[in-house]
């Protein structure tokens, strides 16, 4: 069983939660249970056998949780075949002296003193059995551990995937403003190149699958201001955040795909223009991010929304699991979309 794992290994779960203590008292009384009903093969079947046998392996399951549980920190910092080993051993001897205490109390209960042959057999008997259980249990969490850093190595390349759609996409379109200006105002081509730079070097960077929602909200104004140097004063924008968004992740390029779109599809094709509003907020355990652009006639900015939403969809899905919700709100004047997953 030895492997090496990473500097963040849970391999042992922790078992202080309530949820533990409630399996491991479920599991214990199953297995007093089954004990109890396998004497019946030699004897009638006693509650009162069936209460002693609870009481003792309750006791054990409980205090070697407990035990495990304070010990966890350094526990997880071995190799999962060291922890699987101190493990069983600390379970091993809990039993032992618990075979011993419980041998010394019934004997003094019954006044027949403590028989050395019969405490021994049973002692070893009782540790056998939880070394064989404390061994599936370790097996059983290592191979969960197994499964979990596999979903983490498919999500990351899943995400990876997913994050590689968009930035071609934004490239291209950027170097076609970048190309737009420079014949008519050289200066403002050079601007955007540096605002690109900001931009690519903030996108690229490898913090991992997500940033904070000001870097992302920094990304848009970015992107607002060399969309604001092509189209002037027809491209207005209005930002109505309500939560700290220094605080709060969300995956790179996961709002800025629908500004594009919602300036390309919504705004430009209005000889006018109009307002983008970008709003941010919290709403029963969610974070609420929605873009909203005025709707020209026709049904182009749906058609030019589709991919990106699913993409956003799929990219948050990966994160945050079925707890998201992107949806498309087109109206008569207006076209909306709303995205909300899980607060951190």
């Amino acid at each position: 069983m030895a492997m090496d794992v990473p500097a963040n290994n849970s391999f042992l779960p922790d078992l202080c939660s309530t949820r533990a203590v409630l399996v491991v008292v479920v599991v214990a009384e199953l297995m007093a249970l089954v004990v109890t009903l396998v004497a019946t093969y030699y004897d009638d079947f006693s509650v009162g056998r069936l209460a002693v046998t609870s009481l003792f392996v309750q006791w054990v399951g409980l205090s070697s949780a407990a035990l495990i549980c304070q010990l966890r920190g350094r526990l997880n910092r071995l190799p999962p075949a060291w922890t699987s080993t101190v493990v069983v051993l600390l379970v091993v001897i809990d039993t032992l002296l618990f075979s011993f205490l419980a041998r010394l109390v019934m004997g003094w209960a019954s006044g027949e003193g403590l028989d050395i042959g019969l405490w021994s057999t049973e002692t070893l008997v009782n540790g056998l059995i939880a070394a064989i259980i404390a061994g599936l249990v370790m097996r059983y969490f290592y191979v969960q551990e197994q499964l979990r850093q596999k979903d983490q190595a498919e999500l990351q390349a899943r995400i990876q995937a997913l994050q590689s759609r968009i930035r071609p996409h934004f490239l291209f379109n950027s170097m076609n403003i970048i190309a737009s200006l420079i014949a008519v105002d050289p200066d403002a081509a050079e601007q955007v190149v540096e605002d690109l730079s900001v931009l690519f070097r903030a996108s690229l960077k490898n913090s991992g699958n997500e940033a904070s929602l000001e870097e992302e909200f920094e990304l848009c104004r970015r992107y607002i201001h060399i969309e604001q140097l092509r189209m002037g004063e027809r491209l207005q924008v209005e930002w109505d955040i309500q939560v700290d968004a220094k605080s709060l992740k969300i995956p790179l390029l996961t709002l800025q795909p629908l500004l594009e779109n919602a300036i390309y599809h919504g705004i430009q094709p209005l000889s006018a223009g109009g307002m983008v509003t970008i709003r941010a907020l919290a709403h029963n355990g969610n974070l609420v991010l929605s873009v909203s652009n005025p709707k020209p006639e026709g049904d182009g900015h749906h058609k030019g929304n589709r991919m990106a939403l699913e993409n956003i969809r799929h990219r948050l899905e990966a994160l945050y699991g079925d707890h998201v919700a992107v949806e498309s709100r087109p109206q008569k004047k207006e076209y909306e979309i709303e995205i909300q997953y899980p607060l951190q």
